[in-house]
């Protein structure tokens, strides 16, 4: 008996440091799209197995898993204009990392400044094929004037910005170069909390950081990219680990023991700004997906259901519903439906408000994350099977998906209107404005995009807009008129919230 103690030992041993010092697992929900094989980039086996927490061969599987994985793992540095960026290194790492000053980030930004000839910012990359294409996550590279890449081999590039998605925090760079070493996509489908992963990035500088852990949770919604991220319609179903990540990891891979991506680390919760054990990645399938629709489309295809809703799962979010609207809903599992948007292919379907919707395809909808999810993973024109329960009956509907315009077919960037390709919308001054502040001409900005056009030249919501290319401008119908079949630099003059005017330009997308 003593003697087969003493062999189980060492194992036990590695088993409690290895549950000690372990950093970052992920876990995802990702759905298929009707539209069939978009796929651009390689996935793996759909069978893959995962090391389980007794594996008495771990250690050799991180061995294989970061050798395979720490090659194709890039260090992207950020750099930005000294004035056209408000969103410079201390505000993305406030956005998603917490302020570790104490609130002092903003002063020591404007005391420290970096200059032009330094990154404003740095963050990971994961390379998905041989000849050069790069994720990352969209806080990452926002702002950027310049983005260099930077290889485990310290070779180093100038990368080009395929295109970015807010909504997701997912970016899509571009180095010119061949023979390139790779990640695979994994099923993130497949991955089930408890196994082990490895998180691989470059965490405060130190490059080609190799951390192991365990996925802690699945679907984890955050509230981070909508509130903090600028993302206009945010996919948050996170997988959560608790994988030592830090401000630099942003962007890095999340692998199984295989070596294969299962997810992309974005962002982790602490009231210090650095590691405290909650870490969070965007799955693999939906990060694959939107790389995939950034390099056919050059946008991402986005398909609504087009419900307002009420997540019955949060407590307070429901009474605080029961107490505006004097209603008695209760609390629980699914997502209530409070209305419809225009062109709501939902409606049209046969929902009506006070339906609860449990279960889309054969995923089960126990909040508003798990809802995000498997709708915004799929295309306009996607059907899905919607089952809901109303007046305790459970019933099925198939929904068609549209966009937010209520098309069904998924368009590319030449189809998008001149508001949507400058990354902005923009409403008329009153009169009685104009007057009190001796203008003759101006639009005050709305939904400016993170990473658009507009926001790139440093405008924010409720800018003024008075001239495009010097001609005045009163209306959004204006700018649509003077942009809409031009090509060439733009020269834009505006005023910002402290009345200071500036001329900026960019090139028409």
């Amino acid at each position: 008996m003593k003697s087969t103690l003493k062999k189980l030992l060492p194992f036990a041993v590695v088993g409690v440091i290895s549950g000690a010092t372990t950093v970052g697992a992920i876990q995802y929900f990702g759905h298929g799209s009707n539209n069939g094989d978009q796929s651009f980039f390689t996935t793996s086996a759909p069978n893959t197995s995962f090391a389980g927490m007794n594996t008495g061969a771990v250690g050799d599987d991180f061995v294989k898993a970061a050798k395979t994985t720490v090659p194709a793992v890039v260090t992207i540095k950020n750099y930005q204009s000294r004035t056209a960026s408000r969103a410079t290194e201390q505000d993305l790492f406030d956005y998603f990392f917490g302020d570790p000053f104490g609130g002092r980030g903003q002063q020591r930004q404007k005391q420290q400044q970096a200059p032009d000839n330094m990154p404003s910012g740095m963050g990971s990359g994961v390379i998905i094929s041989p000849d050069g294409y790069i994720i990352s996550n969209n806080h990452v590279v926002a702002g950027a004037n310049k983005l260099e890449v930077v290889l485990s081999n310290k070779k180093s590039y100038i990368a080009t910005l395929v295109g970015t998605d807010p909504n997701t925090d997912i970016s899509l760079l571009k180095i010119e170069e061949k023979g390139l070493p790779y990640l695979n996509f994994a099923n993130s489908d497949n991955i089930d909390v408890g196994q082990w992963v490895l998180a691989v990035g470059n965490p405060l500088g130190l490059n080609s950081t190799v951390t192991a852990g365990i996925v802690s949770a699945k679907g984890r919604g955050i509230g981070i990219l909508g509130s903090q991220g600028k993302a206009s319609n945010p996919i948050e179903s996170f997988i959560q680990t608790d994988a030592a990540i830090n401000p630099g990891n942003s962007g890095g891979a999340l692998v199984n023991t295989n070596g294969e991506l299962i997810g992309i680390n974005s962002a982790i919760q602490s009231t210090t700004g650095y590691y405290q054990g909650y870490g969070f990645a965007v799955p693999a399938n939906l990060a694959r997906k939107i790389v995939e629709d950034i390099k056919k489309f050059g946008i991402v295809q986005r398909g609504f259901l087009g419900v307002s809703s009420l997540d019955l799962s949060n407590d307070q979010q429901v009474q605080a519903y029961n107490k505006q609207f004097k209603t008695t809903i209760k609390s629980g599992s699914g997502v209530y439906v409070t209305g419809f948007g225009d062109n709501s292919g939902a409606e049209d379907a046969g929902l009506k408000k006070g339906d609860v919707i449990t279960k889309i395809d054969n995923y089960e909808i126990t909040d508003f994350a798990d809802l995000s999810m498997s709708i915004g993973s799929k295309r306009p024109g996607d059907k899905v099977q919607v089952t809901y329960s109303r007046n305790g009956k459970e019933a099925t509907t198939s929904v068609t998906l549209r966009d937010q315009k209520g098309g069904t077919s998924t368009r590319t960037k030449a189809d998008l209107s001149v508001t949507e390709k400058i990354g902005a919308e923009f409403d008329p001054l009153t009169e009685r404005f104009k007057t009190e502040y001796g203008l003759n001409s101006g639009v005050v900005t709305k939904n400016v995009s993170e990473g658009g056009e507009m926001a790139k030249i440093g405008i924010v919501d409720n800018y003024i807009i008075i001239e495009i290319n010097g001609k005045p401008v009163n209306s959004q119908k204006d700018i649509e008129s003077i942009l809409s079949k031009y090509q060439g630099n733009v020269q834009v003059k505006f005023v910002d919230d402290y009345g200071r005017m500036y001329t900026k330009g960019f090139k028409m997308p």
